[in-house]
């Protein structure tokens, strides 16, 4: 999803977290809970994995060839499709993770009103940040417009771009993490954790490429200035 018209970044969302002093015997104990042949923990596992390999892979096609914008006969027919293809992935990924949580052993220690009320507020905060961060980009701007040659006057500033950078995958993350703790469940919990990891390597496989189609844009309108 784009974000290359989001603000300065002054909480740096997750990307600012160091997973690598996170504690591994809490992951170790995590790993009990969790069968990892489970037919269902697995098709999470490869759909989380999948679908940003996926918009990345055919936005740079597009960017560089124009086939979809051909086809369509339009580059906005084009983005709405692709949209919509990424919107119907994003549902199948849910279904597969809901699914892999519910195939697996509850966490007691989760199980319990405090820990619901806390899913509760993390599903919250996090459906704030996706849908104000569509609501600020539009469909074409969080669909990668931007690839399509579809580009933005001016940054976007407004909530919740004025707090934190990609509020778009920090939100599904925590949307994540919540349904994970609502449902008391070691394996959402862990499948939470690639769903970030995945999350934070877009960024960094993304927001250079975008940089660059938005300064090779004012370099063509400095030329013809």
């Amino acid at each position: 999803m784009s974000s290359s018209v989001a603000g300065p970044d002054c909480c740096g969302g997750l990307g600012n977290i160091d997973f690598g002093k996170a504690d591994l015997c809490v992951m170790t104990w995590l790993l009990g809970y969790v069968n990892p042949w489970d037919s269902s923990f697995v098709a999470a596992i490869l759909t989380i994995a999948f679908n940003p390999l996926f918009w990345n892979v055919v936005a740079r096609w597009e960017q560089k060839t124009r086939q979809l914008s051909r086809a369509f006969r339009s580059p906005y027919l084009a983005c709405y499709f692709l949209g919509s293809v990424i919107l119907l992935l994003n549902v199948l990924r849910s279904h597969c993770f809901t699914q892999a949580m519910l195939s697996q052993p509850k966490m007691e220690g989760l199980d319990n009103p405090t820990a619901f009320c806390l899913g509760l507020m993390l599903l919250g905060v996090g459906t704030l940040f996706v849908l104000s961060s569509f609501f600020a980009l539009g469909f074409t701007g969080t669909f990668l417009g931007d690839y399509f040659g579809i580009l933005k006057e001016a940054r976007v500033t407004t909530f919740p771009f004025n707090i934190m950078d990609n509020p778009m995958y920090w939100g599904s993350t925590a949307n994540y993490l919540g349904w994970a703790i609502l449902h008391a469940s070691p394996t959402g919990l862990l499948l939470t954790v690639l769903v970030a990891l995945v999350y934070m390597v877009a960024v960094l496989y993304e927001e250079p490429f975008t940089a660059d189609i938005y300064r090779q844009k004012a370099s063509r309108s400095h030329r013809r200035s």
